[in-house]
């Protein structure tokens, strides 16, 4: 789940026009990525995931279409047992002319092995989304739909969902990203017993300059959430 500072993005290839079948050409190809984060703590949706936290991440897209493969793994110990969490997602997505469309299989090893399947018997859980950014804001909506998801009071699946908006402006000489994300009914998975908005947050980036041609982005983010009555304040590199 993630940061989701960076959280849960998917990669789009734009295609120029057909009547420049030569610059067509040059852009139909396959694009790839790898990188990792640095984080001081794993704040995903208004809830607190883990400490100080290395979150790797490769992509590959074609045409729109995109799979992502994103990490966690806590480098501080924050349990009795020295216990340290990991996180495994995989992301397929399409994405095209602001419309995006994902399935994501998140996996824990905090419980059953990566390969245990089982309705009762597995840590993986599976989310799809749908969404579209029109520039000035961006809207999506996430919901379990197997896995190990959240339930109701009375033990029925939630089929656990979260709508967020996002709007991101520049103010200071910085890139800024407000947005505000709820849960629409009633899960344990996000603690709620009903609507309840569990984030609010604040984010900034600015570019940590190196060398003349080198420079790493620097990111914070304040985060509250309601639903809790949490706050956080998180802060990162990304490589």
């Amino acid at each position: 789940m993630k940061t989701r500072n960076t959280k849960l993005g998917v990669i789009a290839i734009t295609l120029l026009s057909a009547a420049m079948p030569f610059t067509a050409k040059a852009q139909d190809k396959v694009k790839a990525s790898v990188g990792a984060d640095i984080v001081s703590g794993y704040i995903w949706r208004g809830q607190d995931l883990g400490g100080v936290s290395l979150q790797p991440n490769a992509s590959i897209a074609y045409k729109g279409l995109s799979l992502e493969a994103w990490g966690s793994v806590g480098i501080e110990k924050t349990d009795a047992d020295g216990y340290d969490a990991k996180e495994f997602d995989l992301t397929l997505g399409y994405s095209t002319s602001g419309f995006s469309v994902s399935i994501t299989d998140y996996w824990y090893n905090t419980g059953a092995g990566y390969f245990h399947y089982g309705a009762h018997n597995t840590t993986h859980l599976y989310e799809a989304q749908v969404g579209y950014d029109f520039g000035p804001v961006a809207v999506n909506w996430y919901t379990n739909f197997a896995g190990d998801d959240g339930v109701k009071e009375n033990g029925d699946r939630a089929y656990s969902s979260y709508i967020s908006i996002a709007a991101p402006f520049k103010l200071g000489g910085l890139d800024w990203t407000a947005e505000v994300g709820a849960t629409p009914w009633e899960t344990d998975f996000y603690g709620a017993s009903g609507f309840a908005v569990c984030d609010v947050s604040l984010g900034a980036t600015k570019d940590i300059r190196i060398t003349n041609s080198f420079s790493l982005p620097l990111f914070a983010k304040a985060t509250w959430n309601p639903c809790s009555e949490r706050a956080y304040f998180v802060v990162g590199l990304s490589f």
